[in-house]
C-alpha cells in the first residue's frame, strides 16, 4: 500500500428506538459516556470531540456536521505521540435512518493508514456498537469491560 492509499471501515447496527432517541447519544458527554467512555464533546462544526475510553487510550478530534437527528461526521485520532492515526488524521460518519419503529445505525470510518489500522478499529467500533444499540433501546450495557481493564492493570 502507498501512503496514499488508506482503508475505510463501515458497520452497521438495528436499534429498537427512533433516530430522536439514539442521536443524543451521539452528542450528548453524559450520555455518550453510558456507552463510549468519558467524553468532552461540542456537538457543532469546528467544536471538540474527545473520547476517553480507558485511561490510556484518549481518541480526539472536531465535529465536522452535525445534522440532527440523522448524521454526525468528525474528525478521529488517538492523542498518543506514536500512533499511526493522529488526532483529525480520520474521519467518522455515523447516520442514522428510521426503519419503522426501529433505526439502522451506520458507522463509516474513513482515512486509516493501513489495512491493520482499519481491522483494528473495526473491532473497536464493533464493541462500542454492541453497547449503543443496548443503551439506545432502554437497556444497560453495564461497565465497560475495556475501562475495567485499564483500571485493573492500574492497580
Amino acid at each position: 500500500m502507498t501512503p496514499t492509499e488508506t482503508s475505510s471501515i463501515a458497520r452497521e447496527v438495528r436499534i429498537g428506538a427512533r433516530p430522536e432517541t439514539i442521536f443524543p447519544f451521539l452528542t450528548d458527554p453524559d450520555l455518550f459516556g453510558r456507552w463510549g467512555g468519558a467524553a468532552t464533546l461540542e456537538p457543532e462544526p469546528g467544536g471538540i470531540f474527545r473520547m476517553d475510553v480507558d485511561g490510556a487510550h484518549i481518541a480526539r478530534g472536531e465535529y465536522v456536521m452535525v445534522d440532527p437527528p440523522h448524521r454526525v461526521v468528525f474528525t478521529w485520532g488517538w492523542e498518543a505521540e506514536d500512533t499511526l492515526v493522529p488526532p483529525g488524521s480520520s474521519t467518522v460518519e455515523i447516520t442514522l435512518t428510521p426503519d419503522g419503529e426501529d433505526t439502522i445505525v451506520r458507522l463509516v470510518h474513513r482515512e486509516l493508514p493501513s489495512k491493520e489500522s482499519a481491522d483494528s478499529h473495526a473491532s473497536g467500533w464493533e464493541h462500542y456498537l454492541e453497547r449503543l444499540e443496548i443503551v439506545g433501546a432502554g437497556g444497560d450495557p453495564g461497565p465497560d469491560p475495556w475501562a475495567q481493564r485499564a483500571t485493573a492493570d492500574a492497580g
